[in-house]
């Protein structure tokens, strides 16, 4: 299937750093033994598509939100300062008030002009969401960079670059929900900001009570980590009748017990597997399931506690038990890995990180994914409404785009709900990684590839030409 790449130019005005609208505390504020290992320390890109609404005719969205961000930033003072690293690689919070990063911006296009169905990968990205220099780096940088860019129909688009240590998916959702009720003209945010980050720091005498192959120091023996030079990225979209064909393949206990993540992370844990071609059939693979834990401490952590509180609980097989057996094989692997997540789970990985010196996850043939079909990015209304796709801007995880994928909520073209999953993989792996699941889809197994994938000339960047996506 031919591709035409939608092509744009933005104008920007310079970037200016936005403050707290009133004096903020100067203190220096820990982050958790959970914020600050190695794994979370890059900025994660988020996007939001809003149309036009007439109502909101003569009021500029960039304005609206740069005044609001100004006033949230009085109760969520710590993201106007800026990161310090300590002993130990200890990250500490500089509550200096210095502010944010902020662009004001224009594109000669149309939010119609991406089509019905907004997706990872969005063209232009790196014109949506410009990397301003030096505010890339972990330390001493602003911790968020948001660009406004206005559309010609009125419409526009929120970017949004957060280093990940500050906060996770809800934690952020937190944070863009106060800005946009205070854009609406509330005088507060309806939840009040907790730091406490000390509820998540390991014990004076650090020992894990689990063991955390999540963090395994992995050598890559078979040259599988996945080239960054060469990247094809992709959208795949599972609806309703996807996640029942795929659950029809699992015998009926397993079938009934079976989340949807459940079902759809082994798939897709199975299907890039297949698709990398591993050469070594004992070597090791690991799924990753990011699991939000704030309802798994008693007592639960404080409503309105925006750091990171999620953990990497691992999966691991080998190449060829999880190519050659069924799904269900999969499905049970990554059910016990998530069964054993718990608060008392979160405090052990805080006492490895202390112990072990903070690693980062296990990155050799590891692919982690994050649901986030219920964080509430697309919730969040600056005045315009809901947005049209609030989630991601891409997959990957910092400079590894290859590792991970989120899943997304989104209704296609034909107004069917289900979910959508950006995918990162070499161009081959791609057009496997499609072929395979195509067959999980269908009765027939082994479709050519060119059924599959018929332009084989250009790979970056392409939506995912199936016929069981309709978008």
């Amino acid at each position: 299937m031919a591709f035409s790449p939608l092509r744009f130019s933005v104008r920007r005005r310079l970037p200016e750093l936005v403050a707290p609208s009133s004096p903020t505390p100067r203190e220096l504020k820990r982050l958790s033994d959970i914020d600050d290992q190695e794994g979370l320390r890059f900025q994660i890109p988020v996007i939001q598509f809003y149309r036009h609404d007439p109502a909101m005719a003569g009021r500029n969205p960039a304005a609206v939100v740069r005044d609001a961000l100004a006033r949230a930033l009085v109760f969520y003072y710590p993201f106007a300062g800026r990161l310090r690293e300590g002993p130990c690689k200890k990250l500490l919070v500089d509550c200096t008030g210095e502010g944010v990063l902020f662009i004001e911006a224009e594109a000669d296009v149309k939010l119609e002009d991406f089509g019905d169905a907004l997706q990872p990968p969005f063209p232009c990205l790196e014109e949506l969401l410009f990397d301003v220099e030096g505010a890339s780096a972990v330390l001493n940088a602003p911790l968020l960079l948001i660009q406004v860019t206005l559309l010609r129909c009125g419409g526009f688009i929120f970017a949004l670059r957060l280093n990940h240590t500050m906060s996770d998916a809800p934690g952020l959702v937190q944070l863009m929900t106060a800005v946009g009720e205070l854009a609406r003209g509330l005088p507060s945010p309806s939840v009040v900001p907790v730091w406490r980050r000390e509820l998540l720091e390991a014990h004076p005498s650090p020992a894990p009570s689990f063991p955390h192959r999540e963090y395994e120091q992995v050598p890559d023996t078979a040259g599988t980590i996945i080239p960054l030079d060469d990247m094809a990225h992709r959208s795949f979209f599972f609806g309703p009748r996807e996640i029942s064909t795929l659950r029809s393949r699992l015998p009926p206990q397993l079938r009934r017990s079976s989340s949807t993540f459940d079902i759809l992370t082994a798939c897709l844990w199975r299907s890039r597997t297949v698709a990398l071609q591993p050469s070594d059939p004992n070597e090791n693979f690991r799924i990753i399931c990011i699991v939000n834990t704030r309802g798994r401490f008693n007592p639960p952590l404080p409503s309105g506690f925006y750091g990171n509180a999620f953990a990497f609980p691992v999966a691991v097989a080998t190449a060829g038990e999880l190519c050659s057996r069924p799904l269900a094989y999969a499905v049970e692997l990554v059910k016990r890995a998530k069964s054993q997540v718990s608060g008392d789970y979160l405090r052990s990985v805080a006492d490895y990180m202390v112990k072990n010196g903070r690693p980062h996850f296990t990155v050799v043939r590891t692919y982690v994914v994050s649901d986030v079909t219920r964080a509430g990015f697309g919730d969040v209304d600056f005045g315009w409404g809901k947005a049209v796709y609030g989630g991601p801007a891409k997959g990957g995880v910092g400079a590894i785009p290859g590792v991970a994928s989120f899943f997304v909520p989104f209704v296609n073209a034909s107004g069917e709900k289900g979910i959508v999953v950006p995918v990162c993989l070499p161009p081959p792996a791609m057009r496997r990684f499609a072929v395979e699941i195509q067959s999980l889809l269908t009765a027939q197994h082994g479709l050519d590839e060119q059924a599959v994938d018929g332009d084989n000339n250009n790979h970056k960047d392409q939506q995912t030409p199936f016929l069981l996506s309709h978008i």
